[in-house]
């Protein structure tokens, strides 16, 4: 009969070796052992197998368990027996192995697994002291027992078997606790975490297993002081890596262990290997979870006095130079918020270091910082109030109510109370004083408001300022509960804040119990008594409120502070930190943060990110990319139902609605453009309701008086949502022409050109695909009515400059959805001159233009403050164009300025819609070929291929004549047709333009700059003839609105005729150095556009657009660096133009300071990535040293050499070459200390087997020539002191000379005198 015996199952059940059940179980005080063990030693002599019989391997295990009752020789023959049958039975194994009989083999698995647990059950339990009297002879004893368990740990895939993890542990805790093995244990422990990566964390289990379960800390102590002591180099990576793995782990699982050792730990702050440092912090992390959670009350002082110290050495750690400290710390800091203990006075010190933080140079600090204030927002200890919203006007008002009711409870007390003792007087008197400082200081919130309390503090306390909870000792209850406030422990639970409050104030009435003895109870009623002690509790409560609102204030505040920067992490190219500061605004908006919606609005650009396909491990483990985050955020504050189970289906529709709507109220155009690509996606994925849009139909169409936006931004809405689907808009038509434009839209022209927005996305919204002939537009006849209604609002009488914008977007409706748009617009100009024009008709349109725009049907329908601009909109009659030199020429500008817009705007969309005709000409021509192609195979059968070749020419030789024709269209006959009416305008464009000094309304020069610029892009001819005058007025205005209209248009000009703009650039560059700051920016967008279009060359330019790196406008030297990153996309780009920026940057009229240039160069270096373009730039700089005469030439050079990266031995050895070049220049400190930095650089790049002795010779040609430089400066003073000193003295002997002949003269002529 077999045993059955499960190995894992009786080593689990041997742990509790006193309990461990033995079937057939013999007594040795019952029976007799000698003879038990001599029949077992007989059945296994006979066979080893004899092992598997239950009776046999039961006596072994019942003689074993109780060993502690056998005598010394029985043990002996014990183990004797059990080492002589495994060792027959491994004999046995190894000779069927080498035999290869498998099943023979299998047979022995068994007798091995009962043997090797006999072994294991009993060798470390032996009182080895009794048997091994000497110290060496137990340890070779033990040591041979635990050396197999340290060979399995060596194998990591053995330490991920839990069970043999378990078992290991087990033979290294026995031989530990009861076998002296302490010792051997720690430096095989040491060793093996210097060479075996996968054991830091088995090691810091098996010591915890020691410390716990068989009650031995002292081997994890010492383990921890030989770390402590430990120095480690900056250069090591393996060897601090592993012993912080260690510590981590052993905090986590044991921290008390670590906290008696944390004195000697914390020198590992100052390694210089930042794992170390990296470990510490994580470590103190686990030390504050642990003290945070445990301590008995009488304990709470000292562990509150602990865990502050603990976290003023962590809040230090965010100034280490090593980013994965910060992280890492901001990681532990964020953990500890989730704790049900919270720290107030804390919090607010790692709220402020998280805000600083977000201006970390390193964007993984950034994303933890951000990551950080989100959890203290979500787990914020204000709620007890206000239901955890944080509306700084709610706390401001409720800390200036408990402020002033204080106050007046404090001035009740003060009269009611009686003083008996002169000490208590003294007292009182105090504390009176305090309060008094506490009044005058409270005009200060926020952060001031948490000044008074400190102040406070510490005039009562004399402790370390750590003891932040905890009562005083002596008489501090004394002090009339002053004390009390501020010693209110100032941990409050999460999860209590319900019933915190009235735990505080019980307290602190036990606390107050001993002040009524303080009262002169002879002197007063009992009433006065109950009055004082009622009032007294009061100002506790009013007090502790008081604090409660101050530091929810400064809390507040901080966080408000941290929004401009977490604005400027959503801009940021760093995915993880993009995500952590939209996540903020989200959790911020929700927490009513006012400043949050700006950050709200501005994530809404995010929706144009394009997403990295091949992505991080790092961007993997992201689950969202940022749009479907972005888009995720707006659903959940704005576009989706609320879980609220007392708003009906309709209130949840209007608040859809409305939030939509709000979302144009002071948009920006690029604002509603992203709003547009975000609505249109949404309604894309049907994440917009039927009832959601039925509702923005509502708002748009009632006859209600609304807000002016209120019922654009419906429009606006609309519009985008048809982006995705026209059947939106379709069945709406009607109501849009009497809306938009009706009587609403004449009373609000900005209404009118949403609308006509609106309506152009009836053509549908299909992107057109460059090089196809497919046009889904969809085209209306001319009667309808749609294009009535907008001939009728352009021609509207009317003086609001909303005027423009309204006729833009009706004329471009007609383009869009018009068949002829050419024939209505020709109407619409005629019409539009004749008013401008008609003398007769003048005074009447004059007269009339008000009583229009005041009619109650129109213009004051919603609120008619806001339809005219009043003086600055409308330009009085005879003062606005003089055509002429006598009264009868006199027109109205502002007629003339819409006849003139409307001229040029009409211009550029015929342009557009003659590449429409010829694009359906080809469309057509294309169908017809192909329909002649397929008819000709079918008669003919199978036709030689040449012939379809042929029919392929004939076919791309009619499209090269129909776009020919329309080129030829354009180009003669739109400007310069007999029967053009277009033609008629060009002229006098050009006479307004080129006349300021006759035309001078405002309002007329920017409408005629705005058209002539659009005539510029129609024809060739007209642009070469004309475009000078363009370029003048650009030069010479004054107005920064035409200039800025100059500069966008001269970027279509150059997309039309880019040879006739490319030979003018230096003017358009001019526009970079404009005091204007929107003018500058328009001349930098269009600029970048040319030129990474390819549309114009640079031409030596390139350095004013460098300059732009360095303007003091964020958003300018934002487009600046967008800019110079995607040139250096393209190929040799920045590589081919640096000389020239450099020359232009450190030279002539257009040179920087020194500072801006090193920043500005800085920057544009870090493209220089090919080292082959690095090699040239050195031996081009090196050149330029010969050619430069300034030191400040010098030092900019020295200077751009020093930026490049000397990765290879080539660059070096030009560096070397060019040695003939710099020579004479090194005596320049600043050269000279730049090529120190170069072979700095250099030396760190070589490869170390590869000696330093080229470096090195280098180096002291260097320090020889520089030394010869600093001589010959010195020489070439001293010649200069010399020559200046014999100037000084032939001057002198000169003067001298003169002198004696004067005086020579002189007595000459008294001689004569005296003759």
């Amino acid at each position: 009969m077999t045993i059955s015996f499960e190995l894992q199952e009786e080593i689990q059940a041997l742990q509790e070796a006193e309990n461990y059940d033995i079937p057939h179980e013999h007594n040795p005080t019952e029976e007799d052992p000698e003879r038990l063990l001599e029949a077992a030693v007989e059945a296994v002599a006979e066979s080893s197998c004899a092992i598997t019989d239950p009776e046999v391997f039961d006596v072994y295990r019942s003689l074993l368990k109780h060993s502690n009752a056998l005598p010394g020789s029985l043990m002996s023959k014990l183990l004797d027996s059990i080492s002589s049958g495994l060792q027959a039975e491994l004999e046995a194994t190894t000779r069927d192995v080498e035999q290869g009989d498998q099943q023979g083999y299998m047979s022995h698995k068994l007798p091995l697994e009962l043997f090797g647990f006999l072994l294991h059950c009993k060798v470390l339990r032996l009182q080895t002291q009794r048997i091994w009297t000497t110290t060496a002879e137990r340890e070779a004893f033990i040591t041979c027992m635990t050396r197999p368990a340290y060979h399995v740990m060596e194998s990591e895939q053995y330490m991920k078997s839990n069970n043999i993890k378990l078992g290991v542990y087990k033979i290294i805790c026995l031989a530990v606790k009861h076998h002296g093995h302490s010792l051997a244990a720690q430096i095989t422990i040491m060793q093996y975490l210097q060479f075996y990566e996968h054991l830091p964390e088995p090691m810091a289990e098996c010591l915890t297993v020691l410390a716990k379960e068989f009650d031995h800390a002292q081997l994890g102590d010492e383990i921890l002081r030989e770390i402590a002591a430990k120095t480690f180099n900056a250069q090591d990576q393996k060897g601090p890596r592993v012993f912080a793995r260690f510590i981590v782990k052993f905090a986590d699982m044991a921290p008390r262990s670590i906290l008696k050792q944390l004195s000697l730990l914390l020198r590992q702050l100052d390694s210089e290997s930042y794992p170390m440092r990296v470990a510490i912090v994580e470590v103190i992390g686990f030390l504050i979870a642990e003290l945070a959670t445990s301590g008995a009350d009488e304990e709470e002082r000292q562990i509150q006095k602990q865990i502050a110290g603990l976290y003023d050495l962590l809040l230090e750690r965010i100034m280490d130079l090593s980013s994965y400290v910060r992280a890492k710390l901001l990681q532990v800091l964020s953990k500890l918020c989730d704790l049900k203990v919270k720290f107030p006075k804390q919090r607010l010190q790692v709220t402020k270091v998280a805000v600083s933080a977000l201006s970390d140079k390193v964007a993984t600090v950034r994303k933890w910082a951000a990551a950080l204030l989100v959890k203290l927002l979500v787990t914020h200890p204000y709620g007890l109030v206000h239901g955890g919203l944080l509306e700084v006007g709610v706390f401001e008002a409720e800390y200036a109510k408990v402020k002033e009711k204080l106050a007046e409870v404090e001035s009740r007390v003060g009269k009611a109370v009686e003083r008996n003792e002169e000490d208590e007087e003294e007292q009182n008197g105090d504390e009176e004083e305090r309060y008094g400082e506490d009044e005058g200081q409270e005009e200060d919130e926020g952060a001031e408001a948490s000044k008074p309390k400190k102040k406070k503090r510490s005039t009562i306390k004399s402790e370390d300022r750590m003891d932040v909870d905890g009562e005083e000792e002596g008489d501090g209850q004394d002090e009339d509960g002053g004390d009390t406030e501020e010693d209110e422990p100032e941990m409050s639970v999460d999860g209590d804040d319900e019933e915190s409050a009235p735990k505080k104030k019980g307290k602190k009435r036990s606390k107050l119990a001993p002040r009524k003895s303080q009262l002169d109870v002879a002197a007063l009623s009992h009433e006065q008594e109950a009055l004082a002690a009622l009032e007294t509790n009061q100002i506790l409560q009013y007090r502790l409120r008081k604090k409660y609102y101050a530091e929810a204030l400064t809390f507040i505040r901080e966080i408000e502070g941290a929004m401009g920067k977490m604005g400027e992490l959503l801009g940021s190219t760093h995915k993880p930190e993009v995500l952590e500061a939209m996540e903020f605004f989200r959790v911020a908006y929700e927490y009513r943060f006012e400043s949050a919606k700006i950050g709200v609005k501005k994530m809404l650009h995010l929706i144009w990110t394009k997403e990295n396909n091949a992505s991080t491990s790092e961007d993997a483990s992201e689950a969202k990319s940022i749009r479907s985050r972005l888009l995720e955020c707006y659903r959940n504050l704005y576009f989706e139902p609320l879980a609220d189970p007392d708003m009906t289906a309709k209130d949840q529709v209007n608040r859809i609605a409305k939030n939509m709507i709000e979302q144009t109220y002071d948009a920006t155009l690029a604002e509603l453009t992203s709003l547009e690509e975000m609505v249109r996606i949404m309604m894309d994925e049907g994440h917009v309701h039927q009832d959601v849009i039925n509702k923005l139909w509502q708002v748009y169409s009632t006859n209600k008086q609304l807000p002016k936006p209120q019922r654009r931004g419906a429009i606006i809405i609309l519009g985008m949502l048809a982006l995705a689907k026209r059947s939106v808009l379709t069945d709406r038509v009607d109501t849009m022409l009497k809306v938009g434009l009706g009587p609403f839209g004449k009373a609000d022209l900005t209404l009118a050109r949403y609308t006509c927005v609106a309506l152009q996305r009836l053509n549908g919204s299909a992107k057109k695909v460059k090089g196809s002939l497919i046009d889904k537009t969809l085209r209306l006849e001319m009667e309808n009515p749609i294009f009535r209604k907008l001939q009728a609002a352009i021609e509207m009488p009317c003086r609001s400059k909303d005027w423009f914008g309204l006729a833009e977007q009706a004329i471009n409706t007609i383009y869009a959805l018009g068949e002829h748009p050419d024939v209505l617009c020709n109407d619409i100009i005629k019409k539009l001159t004749l008013r401008a024009f008609n003398k007769d008709r003048k005074p009447k349109v004059d007269t009339q233009s008000q009583p229009t725009e005041k009619d109650p049907n129109s213009m004051d329908e919603d609120h008619p403050g806001d339809t005219t601009r009043g003086s600055d909109d409308t330009t009085p009659a005879p003062e606005a164009a003089q055509e002429g030199h006598g009264k009868d020429d006199l027109g109205d500008a502002f007629e003339l300025s819409q006849l003139l817009f409307v001229v040029g705007h009409v211009a550029i969309k015929q342009i557009v819609f003659l590449e429409l005709v010829e694009r359906e000409w080809k469309r057509q021509k294309d169908e017809k070929q192909a329909a002649e192609k397929k008819a000709a195979s079918n008669t003919s059968g199978h036709q030689p291929s040449k012939d379809g070749e042929e029919l392929d020419q004939v076919a791309g030789n009619a499209e090269d004549e129909i776009g020919e024709r329309i080129a030829a269209v354009r180009e003669t006959e739109l400007l310069y047709g007999e029967q053009s009416l277009l033609a008629v305008y060009g002229p006098m464009l050009v006479h307004v333009c080129g006349s300021p000094h006759k035309f001078k309304n405002r309002t007329l020069r920017a409408a005629a700059t705005l058209s002539f610029s659009k005539f510029l892009c129609v024809s060739s001819n007209f642009c070469d003839r004309h475009h000078r005058l363009l370029f003048k007025i650009l030069e010479t205005s004054r107005d920064a609105n035409i200039r800025s209209n100059i500069v966008i248009a001269l970027g279509d000009v150059a997309v039309s005729f880019s040879n006739i703009i490319d030979e003018n650039s230096n003017e358009l560059y001019k526009g970079l150095s404009d005091k204007d700051l929107v003018v500058k920016k328009n001349t930098l967008m269009v600029l970048t556009h040319l030129i990474l279009n390819g549309m114009i060359k640079v031409k030596g330019q390139l350095g004013e657009m460098a300059k732009c790196l360095e303007d003091p406008e964020p958003r300018i030297a934002d487009l600046a660096k967008l800019f110079f990153k995607e040139l250096s996309t393209k190929e040799n780009a920045i590589y081919n133009n640096l000389p020239d920026v450099i020359s232009h940057l450190s030279t002539g009229d257009h040179a920087v300071d020194e500072e801006t240039f090193q920043s500005t160069l800085k920057y544009i270096f870090t493209f220089i990535e090919k080292e082959k373009q690095a090699e040239n730039i050195v031996e081009k700089l090196c050149q330029r040293f010969r050619l430069s005469e300034e030191p400040r030439q010098w030092r900019d050079i020295a200077y751009c050499l020093s930026l490049l990266p000397y990765k290879s031995e080539r660059s070096v050895k030009k560096l070397i070459e060019g040695l003939q070049f710099y020579r004479d220049k090194l005596h320049e400190e600043q050269v000279f200390e730049r090529f120190q930095e170069i072979l700095a650089k250099a030396r760190s790049n070589k490869s170390k087997d590869k000696p330093d002795s080229d470096l090195d010779e280098f180096e002291k040609i260097l320090n020889e020539h520089r030394a010869q430089g600093e001589e010959d400066q010195a020489l070439e003073k001293r010649v200069g002191k010399k020559k200046a000193a014999a100037a000084r003295k032939r001057a002198a002997a000169t003067r001298k000379t003169r002198s004696k002949k004067a005086a020579v003269v002189e007595e000459n002529d008294d001689n004569q005198y005296d003759d």
